[in-house]
């Protein structure tokens, strides 16, 4: 998931480092997930974000900012990037970057949207389109440290091909339970018409208020809004309804 880079303070320990693009795999029509090696990688949490820079060979740079799809791993580091046709990074990493190639990393950035394993509440992941990417980093880290945290997955998404990690999210999860939602087209005898997600969809696939669960909400502007919007008009607090927009 990728969003517009803009000036911030990052601290000290924060600071370029250089990443070697060591494999790449498909993940839809659109969407590209990089593994990269980056030496003396602090570690990071599930939900942050780290910016990616790339400089020409006149010198000219530009930036943008994209998800971790991994939970910590040593040195390794996965982005999943879904191209954008007019963008003017995306189509790079996703169909030029070569194995072996290198960029430059800075980060881990975040300490909002992020899930601790340390957490016991119950957890409720909506995700419309390539805004998956953090919430799949927090369902890689509760299976790599054992949780039994029960995280509930609502993924909104146009159509069957556009979805992301299918073959990992087909494994069996326990705890994990998912809904797919699916606005455009739908796979064969679909149970559901395609359509735009409603309270009702975050309802039956959700938790109960009363449950006080964590709501971690991560899509396009219009997605997280509406969204946010349900969960608030259904009960949910506010203050446990936790935001990430990109676009």
């Amino acid at each position: 998931m990728a969003r517009a880079a803009v000036p911030r303070r990052l601290g000290g320990r924060l600071r370029w480092r250089t990443a070697r693009l060591t494999d790449r795999r498909i993940e839809s029509q659109v969407a590209r997930t990089l593994v990269f090696e980056v030496p003396d990688w602090p570690g990071h949490l599930a939900g942050q974000h780290v910016d990616v820079r790339l400089t020409a060979e006149d010198g000219y740079s530009t930036q943008r900012s994209y998800s971790l799809a991994s939970a910590a791993d040593g040195e390794r580091v996965e982005l999943t990037v879904q191209r954008v046709d007019d963008g003017e990074v995306s189509p790079y990493l996703t169909e030029e970057l070569a194995v072996g190639d290198v960029v430059e990393l800075r980060g881990p950035v975040g300490g909002w949207f992020v899930w601790r394993p340390e957490q016991k509440e119950p957890i409720l992941l909506v995700g419309g389109g390539s805004g998956l990417v953090p919430l799949m980093a927090m369902i890689r880290m509760r299976r790599a440290v054992g949780s039994r945290t029960p995280f509930r997955l609502v993924y909104s998404v146009r159509s069957p091909e556009y979805q992301l990690f299918v073959s990992e999210l087909r494994l069996d999860d326990p705890g994990l339970d998912k809904t797919y939602l699916y606005s455009r087209s739908t796979p064969p005898q679909w149970p559901r018409p395609p359509g735009r997600f409603t309270a009702s969809d975050l309802s039956s696939a959700g938790w109960p208020p009363d449950f006080e669960p964590t709501c971690y909400v991560c899509g396009s502007t219009g997605f997280v809004e509406t969204a946010a919007g349900l969960l608030v008009a259904l009960g949910h607090h506010p203050g446990r309804i936790r935001t990430e927009r990109f676009g």
